[in-house]
């Protein structure tokens, strides 16, 4: 008889839940938790980000009088670098956790729970991630470019090429997910 036509009773159920495979598999499984230290870490890094934020909108604050055009598009432009840096920090935390480790209960019995929480996947979140840095990116560029004068052209250059790398990467990204979810749709 074919292992198809064979239906498990409890008792063999017992007996395969103490099998070396059944254990390896659940200890495996389990492993998964070990990257909940990783996202608990990245939630310090986001304290850590937003205290960034405090000291830099104080220096901000009490100097943007003073500062010239340049320098006070300069400062806003460094604050909302610190914001999308956040933003990123949060949905690789959420995002991650949530398809790597668990399903975080808590936010969906959560009226706030962020919309996109629970939708985004692997692939999607490399795109994000690869959008995010190409705006982080686009951000330095453009503050350098508001104090030409006092930027080193060798790392203006630099600069400008990582840009460049950044979004053609990101392009390359997004059609190759464009070309594999074609590809499965279409079996």
């Amino acid at each position: 008889m074919s292992d198809l036509n064979q239906t498990n009773s409890p008792a063999d159920e017992n007996v395969d839940a103490f099998s070396l495979e059944n254990i390896i598999e659940k200890f495996i499984f389990n492993s998964r938790w070990i990257l909940s230290i990783f996202y608990l870490f990245l939630v310090l890094t986001l304290v850590l980000v937003a205290i960034k934020f405090l000291h830099e909108f104080q220096h901000f604050a009490l100097n943007f009088w003073e500062d010239s055009e340049a320098k006070f598009l300069t400062g806003v432009l460094s604050l909302v670098d610190k914001t999308l840096l956040a933003n990123l920090l949060l949905l690789v935390i959420f995002s991650g956790y949530e398809n790597f480790v668990s399903v975080i209960g808590v936010a969906r019995r959560s009226a706030d729970r962020p919309k996109w929480m629970g939708g985004v996947d692997f692939a999607s979140l490399k795109l994000k991630l690869i959008g995010s840095i190409v705006a982080l990116s686009g951000i330095n560029l453009l503050a350098a470019f508001l104090e030409i004068e006092t930027t080193d052209k060798v790392d203006l250059a630099w600069q400008i090429g990582l840009h460049v790398v950044f979004l053609f990467t990101g392009v390359l990204f997004a059609l190759s997910e464009k070309i594999a979810s074609s590809a499965e749709s279409h079996h």
